[in-house]
């Protein structure tokens, strides 16, 4: 017998598209990217670990004339140890090149660079000093993120920013340890932190702090504090019911059909129905032709 086709539904809006990609961090990523672009500030965008293209999806939509996305991940493919071998097969076992590219052309007109590759080779694919911003969401194991984190601050530009996901996530120490070595001890400078990412900078942060303390205070969807460790200041971000931003629909987006069902007549009690059959058969008649016109 042959194999039953296996239909693939597409996502309409960003939100259908699987994967962890919080509003609050929405919310940021579109700040600090339309900051870079009022600013003139120009760079390629690159993300190590795609997914199925949630983040991704939100990235491209910021790519300005010139520009050049990168995308690099395994997508089922061999993996460069068993350590991580093992993480795939566990976590990413529906993860398929061919998802992530149907669901980012449902939002755009054309698919960043996309690497099927360990993002270990993201140094020799991607140009020293050319990116503005980075988003590092491959593997969650110790060795491997320590190396991404050292690729980032190679391939971005000056005042670039370098965004590390799951940095305080129970099941992800190995990303806790690297990010917060990279803080310590390889010159990586905080701007904030959100409930699940870390944003920094190897460059000063102390204007786009500002700036961005400037902006969350002024929403009341958002509760901010600052705190002071190792010399450094730490913008605390977390989300106090935070919406993602408004993004166009995709290609696919259908309008849900909204039936119109009429509201039910009025039904008179048992005990009105009574008094109206025992009255006089003129006063019946009367107030039936009443109701009746009244309906």
């Amino acid at each position: 017998m042959a194999n039953a086709q296996q239909t693939y539904t597409y996502p309409g809006e960003p939100g259908d598209v699987p994967g962890w990609f919080p509003p609050l961090d929405q919310v940021l990523f579109t700040w600090f990217l339309d900051r870079q672009r009022t600013r003139g500030f120009a760079g390629d965008l690159l993300e190590l670990g795609a997914y199925l293209g949630k983040s991704a999806i939100l990235l491209g939509r910021h790519l300005a004339a010139g520009e050049r996305f990168t995308v690099c991940d395994l997508f089922g493919g061999d993996a460069p140890d068993g350590a991580n071998k093992a993480e795939t097969a566990k976590s990413y076992a529906s993860l398929t090149r061919q998802a992530f590219e149907r669901n980012y052309l449902s939002f755009h007109d054309t698919l960043p660079r996309v690497i099927e590759a360990p993002s270990s080779v993201i140094s020799s694919e991607v140009a020293a000093g050319s990116c503005r911003f980075v988003h590092i969401d491959a593997s969650h194991l110790y060795e491997h993120v320590r190396d991404d984190i050292g690729a980032a601050r190679e391939i971005l530009l000056p005042e670039g920013v370098v965004v590390l996901d799951d940095f305080r996530s129970e099941h992800t120490p190995g990303v806790s340890v690297a990010a917060w070595e990279a803080v310590l001890n390889r010159g990586l400078r905080p701007i904030c932190l959100s409930t699940q990412k870390l944003y920094g900078t190897w460059g000063d942060p102390s204007a786009v702090q500002e700036e961005l303390l400037e902006m969350l205070r002024g929403r009341a969807d958002c509760g901010v504090s600052v705190q002071r460790a190792a010399g450094h200041r730490l913008v605390r971000v977390r989300s106090a019911g935070v919406r993602g931003p408004e993004f166009p629909k995709s290609r696919h987006f259908v309008e849900p059909v909204v039936e119109v069902v009429p509201a039910p007549r009025p039904r008179r009690s048992p005990a009105r129905r009574i008094a109206v059959d025992l009255l006089p058969p003129v006063i019946t008649r009367a107030v039936r032709k009443v109701r009746a016109r009244q309906v």
